[in-house]
């Protein structure tokens, strides 16, 4: 919209006080904001709704729209603004008057409908992120707002047809990238840069994968990629659903207010472990059995285990009907089970499909008696009780966890199934040395759950949803990949991950490979090695196990004019951790305490004595409470702005192998955004070395 002169706006202030003029348009938009979530809350919906039903539909989602419009009084409602030269989509006559727009987190109109705040999804907002000295996109001015808490504090301009001024590097920007923060994570809608926004702005037609390293905003661009896609494709999206995956419990509640903070309600969050949710896991598998049981040859042990349930048939069926029967042959019906098998659609659709092809034979033997049978005489047909008791037998139902059962406490059954797919070793592997007797005792682990769920899907089809983000992907099984794709066979995914941070057995080698097993082989990888979060020194210590962890992968530039703190000290006593963690607590914003698993209680206890109180991961830190004691089996994805990280070799002989261990190791070290330290009794691992 055209900004009207200032003499025009009601309590209008002078024109040479741009500052002034900005807070009184924030006033005035969340004025209108309030007014916008009235006019909601006032409507009457007695006359428009024809039963009950309708009555709670259209209750439910007046409610929902309440919610979006929230103002939130510590999120500022815009953070930029643009100026064009010329209006959009009107033609560049000489002396064009152009408009302007202020960029927020969500639409927001005046009582006559003009916009006093755009979207900054629409297409409009997009050059507030593009627009560069080489490609000005017809902006004039770009404007840059800083807050403190939810006052408009300070602007900064850029004349991009200046060529000084858009080159210099934006301070508003800077500070907003690095400010400490307090609490789960927060969107980066004001600080998204070009490449960035390039993959949140891709379609919802095609799978995109991005592997970025610590700091480069991988979790948030997928998050924001999500609310786009909701903004561009909501009544699609709303039909198919969508869903965020994370690794852990804890990761989940980090990230949950991202996209309600863009006034997006509906995304529904879960892990791996909630999809495959089929049996109660209360077992837990050593490494390798875990690595075969991932193998995505299971899939074919799994197949072959439920087609080996269909029997040919080897006698008629004979239905009788009234005085007459009907015989369908042996050979007819070895053709019928045979054609279903070659279909190789899902078991349970076949074995619906069953009776009425049988059915159908015997009608064609109807019509050519001289009858003239219709559906419901096929129908019923279906249902005699010959040609159920020949389903029951040719085609049984089969139970995913009962066979999955058989499968891993049977040995022959396995080695029939798994012939020339597993060795005999890893047979073995899988096996339960000592079988459950029943199936309600069965301790299943994780990996079992998968391979339930594998199964399931051969049985009956999974529902596919309309977008799934995949966060943390690097550390997933074949058979995990699978259970994900399975979810939007029919839709699109976001893959996020960063393969230096692989800390499971089977982590991912390569992306190509993960995006094969996922079903998605045609997916776009991106790479994002520009780092906004974690401080230079920081990094560049870290990156120095990347040649052992993962050989030519690139090493994150961090992109941030604050170095940080970094210092590794050599301690003598715990206490000395303590001490630590209470000299960066003396400085603004969130402390994380990492430590190998085995290390927790022992430090948990040091810190009482101290009296210093901490939180574990997933509890939401506050200006009261800013210290997060974090085992280091749940540090990824985690950040906090400064991190005492505990004995670094201790972080590696936790894990089975060196190389997990020194990947555990990279992925506690880049949990810092302003500052680390290092403490350590024992000696370092060799591979910290200065290279």
């Amino acid at each position: 919209m055209s900004t009207p002169p200032d003499s025009a706006v009601p309590g209008a202030v002078p024109s040479d006080d741009p500052l002034s003029r900005e807070r009184a348009h924030l006033s005035h938009s969340r004025a209108a904001l309030r007014s916008m979530r009235e006019d909601v809350q006032s409507l009457d919906i007695r006359d428009v709704t024809a039963n009950w039903v309708n009555a709670e539909v259209l209750s439910r989602q007046i409610g929902e729209r309440i919610k979006a419009l929230a103002d939130l009084s510590h999120t500022p409602l815009f953070f930029g603004r643009l100026d064009y030269l010329h209006a959009p989509g009107a033609d560049r006559a000489e002396g064009a008057q152009g408009e302007r727009f202020y960029i927020g987190r969500r639409h927001v109109h005046d009582a006559g409908g003009d916009p006093m705040v755009i979207d900054w999804r629409a297409p409009v907002s997009q050059p507030f992120y593009r627009a560069s000295k080489k490609s000005p996109m017809d902006i004039a001015l770009r404007r840059r707002f800083g807050y403190t808490g939810g006052d408009l504090t300070a602007y900064e301009d850029e004349h991009l047809s200046d060529p000084a001024e858009a080159a210099a590097t934006s301070k508003l920007l800077q500070q907003e990238i690095e400010r400490p923060r307090v609490g789960p994570m927060r969107d980066i809608v004001a600080t998204i840069q070009p490449e960035q926004d390039e993959i949140v702005r891709s379609g919802l037609g095609g799978t995109v994968c991005v592997q970025g390293g610590p700091g480069t905003g991988k979790t948030a661009v997928g998050l924001h990629r999500v609310a786009y896609l909701l903004y561009a494709h909501r009544e699609r999206l709303a039909r198919t659903g969508t869903l965020v995956i994370g690794p852990n419990a804890s990761f989940l509640h980090y990230i949950e207010q991202v996209l309600p903070a863009l006034g997006e309600l509906e995304v529904k969050q879960a892990t791996v472990d909630d999809l495959v949710a089929h049996v109660e896991v209360r077992g837990a598998d050593d490494a390798a059995t875990a690595v075969v049981k991932g193998d995505a040859r299971m899939a074919e042990v799994l197949r072959r285990a439920v087609r080996a349930h269909v029997t040919l048939p080897t006698e008629p069926v004979v239905v009788v009907r009234g005085s007459r029967r009907w015989r369908v042959p042996a050979y007819e019906l070895t053709d019928i089970v045979q054609e279903l098998l070659d279909r190789d659609i899902r078991y349970g659709a076949a074995r619906e499909a069953l009776p009425q092809r049988i059915a159908h034979a015997v009608l064609v033997q109807m019509e050519r008696s001289g009858e003239a049978p219709d559906d419901r005489v096929q129908d019923a047909v279906a249902r005699n009780p010959a040609v159920k008791a020949a389903v029951k037998a040719l085609w049984p139902p089969v139970d995913p966890p009962k066979l999955v059962f058989r499968l891993l406490s049977d040995a022959d059954f396995l080695s029939l199934h798994a012939k020339g797919v597993l060795t005999a070793d890893e047979q073995k592997t899988i096996l339960w040395a000592k079988p459950a007797r029943s199936l309600r005792s069965v301790r299943w682990s994780a990996a079992d759950a998968v391979l339930v769920d594998e199964a399931t899907d051969l049985v009956r089809r999974t529902h596919s949803l309309g977008h799934v983000v995949l966060d943390e992907a690097q550390d997933l099984s074949p058979m995990q990949y699978r259970a994900v794709g399975r979810r939007c066979t029919t839709g699109s995914a976001t893959v996020l991950g960063d393969l230096a941070q692989g800390t499971t057995p089977w982590a991912t080698r390569s992306w190509d490979e993960a995006l094969a097993h996922l079903g998605k082989a045609e997916a776009v990888v991106e790479e994002l090695t520009a780092g906004f979060r974690v401080p230079t020194d920081v990094i560049t210590y870290a990156s120095r196990l990347l040649p052992h962890i993962a050989p030519g992968l690139t090493p994150v530039a961090s992109v941030r004019e604050n170095p940080g703190f970094f210092e590794v000290r050599g301690i003598g006593a715990d206490s000395e951790v303590v001490a630590a963690c209470e000299e960066l607590l003396r400085h603004e914003g969130s402390v994380g305490l990492i430590a190998a698993d085995v290390r927790v209680p022992l430090l948990a206890e040091a810190l009482a004595e101290a009296g210093l109180p901490h939180l574990a991961p997933g509890e939401e830190t506050t200006a009261a409470a800013r210290l997060t004691l974090v085992p280091a089996s749940l540090a990824k994805g985690l950040e906090y702005d400064y991190v005492v990280l505990d004995e670094p070799r201790a972080v590696v002989d936790a894990e089975p192998d060196e190389r997990t261990g020194l990947r555990r190791l990279y992925v506690t070290l880049t949990r810092a955004v302003s500052g680390l330290i290092v403490t350590h009794a024992a000696a370092l691992p060799t591979q910290l070395a200065t290279p």
